[in-house]
């Protein structure tokens, strides 16, 4: 059992844990996008007449074989010998593939499998967490619609300050996830590469094919083709995680601003789906906002690992490499959940008008004083660069 495929306790399950990420960054999942690769990279071989053309069609029989019948814990032996899981991979796929074997690998390394596949894995993640996002704004667009002339008290440094709308306060909670939509769309198009350095990085075993390679296998994985090999360059990975984190914040700040405003004594909002106590019968606890703030919190840790592995020694680096790998299980299942959350969060929340105006009109006449200002206006602009797109 690894960190990625080690689960929460069952009783967290629907609270902070993601199945749905899960499914695609798993062991079996990982496995899977490995022998996908192996066979791509055979098939795009065969048509540049690296390797002879019969052999690709029983490598991938061998691969689909394989990936029905795989356990990731039958590998962890020989990963723990290995440091990593595809030279056993390698060796089960030859022997699967009978005479072809011999052609399986051919000018790959084992962190051009893994990665290449954590690519195509980490690809279809990001497109769960682009709708979560894309759900989570059309949510609260509605709100600042909805809301655009509700009157409410800004608070700032905890303190009533002026009068705002609370289409105002949902604008706001919208305006970074139109810079988030956009950046996940943009670096799961340009970051999200095939890896195919070989076994130094310097591509030598495919020899002048080796772009036309790099870039056939690109094309039959649903991948770009970076510039150089990236087995050492990272800060692609790390833009996604921050991006990632950046949208756990996001629903972090929403979640924070909603719990504060639903406390007993403010009553602004409250949440249908509110949990009991074990010890007092009248509590209403707002536990789906405390596990977004949570997750938010928790995701903010795990990017900052993703950041300590960017720093690999020379042309490969596999303490560097496997701190990454540790970290991005964690991350991806925090910020899954918190988006996951967060809609939930969206779709039960209650907004109390009258409560709004009611604390506005019981301030000091000084926090009274003047008016919303150009909130209409900004709420305007901001649904407009939302719909935008």
């Amino acid at each position: 059992m690894t960190i990625l495929d080690a689960a929460l306790p069952a009783f967290l399950g629907d609270l902070a844990g993601d199945a749905e990420v899960a499914a695609e960054i798993d062991g079996l999942a990982q496995l899977a996008a490995m022998l996908r690769v192996e066979a791509a990279l055979a098939d795009v071989e065969a048509e540049l007449g690296l390797i002879p053309s019969d052999a690709p069609p029983a490598i991938a029989r061998a691969a689909e074989r394989l990936a029905g019948d795989l356990d990731p814990g039958e590998l962890a032996a020989a990963a723990a010998r290995d440091g990593v899981v595809v030279p056993e991979l390698v060796r089960r796929l030859r022997a699967a593939a009978g005479s072809a074997g011999d052609y399986v690998h051919h000018g790959a390394t084992s962190q051009d499998i893994v990665d290449s596949a954590w690519a195509c894995c980490l690809s279809r993640a990001l497109c769960v967490m682009e709708a979560r996002v894309q759900r989570i704004g059309d949510a609260l667009a509605d709100l600042a619609e909805t809301h655009r002339v509700t009157p409410t008290l800004a608070r700032t440094r905890m303190q009533q300050a002026a009068p705002t709308s609370f289409g105002l306060k949902a604008a706001q909670w919208l305006a970074p996830l139109i810079a988030h939509r956009r950046a996940l769309s943009r670096l799961r198009a340009a970051e999200l590469c095939v890896s195919l350095g070989g076994a130094a990085g310097t591509q030598a075993a495919l020899g002048e094919r080796a772009r036309a390679v790099e870039e056939g296998l690109a094309a039959r994985l649903g991948l770009a083709v970076a510039p150089l090999p990236w087995h050492v360059r990272r800060e692609g990975m790390v833009a996604i995680g921050a991006t990632l984190a950046s949208c756990a914040a996001s629903a972090g700040k929403t979640a924070q601003d909603l719990l504060l405003m639903g406390q007993n004594e403010v009553g602004e909002v409250s949440f249908a789906d509110a949990g009991g106590s074990s010890a007092m019968a009248h509590k209403r606890n707002p536990v789906r906002a405390e596990a977004v703030l949570a997750l938010a919190r928790h995701a903010g840790a795990q990017q900052a690992a993703l950041q300590a592995a960017a720093l690999p020694i020379h042309e490969r680096d596999g303490a560097a490499w496997l701190q990454e790998q540790l970290a991005w299980g964690p991350l991806l299942l925090a910020v899954g959940a918190a988006l996951a959350g967060a809609e939930r969060m969206l779709e039960t929340l209650e907004v109390h008008a009258d409560r709004l105006r009611a604390n506005l009109k019981a301030a000091p006449e000084p926090v009274r004083a003047g008016g919303a200002g150009e909130a209409t206006a900004m709420i305007d602009r901001t649904l407009a660069a939302w719909r935008a797109g």
